[in-house]
């Protein structure tokens, strides 16, 4: 963990599968709140394991721009760790976090063990599995927010993130992205050619160190 509180992604993104198991725990000072994430490497999570650098950006960025958080609904997809959600409900949001169904046991300690004090200040956060283009009809159109952190790296999805996005998007729901543009997975493509087809898309921050690029996106109108 460097000086202001942020840790290095501890593995490049090629290096998915561990050894072994073990965990490891990193508290984060994200707009005025502590959050204490484990993270579990081995065990098959792969890419669900760590905090990548991308959901730091992204939280960093809603604090900047003062997106307003209570009172919204707010999806995650491909939620990890859970970093983004948990901040979000910690800040009055309704939230739900979503991933793949071997990612929620992590996913479900890290907000298990981030409950304020207090209570949660909206409803509990609810972690359900959701894999994109199967089953996402199951889950409601009504967000005001949809949350993505690091989860644009496999071509193979493209198409199918982007038609769970047109379910759960309505016209006043906003969609924010946060990606490494990683040239070699085909993450460039994925906000050139697939998201512009079906949502207005905007490039709201650039990272050229770390080379993080922040999007906003709305659904278009049906013509």
């Amino acid at each position: 963990m460097n000086a202001a509180g942020e840790e290095d992604d501890p593995f490049p993104a090629e290096d998915c599968l561990f050894a072994e198991t073990f965990s490891q725990e990193t508290v984060y000072n994200l707009m005025g709140e502590e959050l204490k994430i484990r993270q579990v490497f081995g065990a098959d999570l792969g890419v669900a394991a760590p905090v990548w650098e991308a959901a730091l950006h992204l939280c960093r960025y809603l604090e900047d721009q003062s997106v307003e958080m209570k009172g919204q609904r707010i999806i995650e997809l491909g939620a990890g760790t859970g970093l983004v959600g948990i901040l979000a409900a910690r800040l009055g949001a309704d939230v739900m976090l979503t991933d793949l169904p071997l990612a929620l046991p992590q996913l479900q300690a890290n907000v298990s063990a981030n409950m304020p004090s207090c209570g949660w200040p909206s409803a509990p956060p609810t972690v359900l599995p959701l894999s994109w283009g199967e089953n996402h009809l199951n889950f409601p159109s009504d967000w005001d927010l949809v949350l993505c952190a690091d989860i644009i790296y496999l071509p193979d999805t493209y198409p199918l993130l982007v038609e769970t996005l047109v379910h759960l998007c309505r016209q006043e729901t906003t969609v924010y992205l946060s990606s490494k543009m990683r040239k070699e997975h085909g993450t460039p493509r994925f906000y050139d050619d697939y998201l512009p087809n079906r949502f207005n898309v905007e490039l709201v921050q650039r990272d050229e160190k770390q080379n993080n690029h922040i999007y906003k996106a709305t659904v278009k109108a049906e013509p």
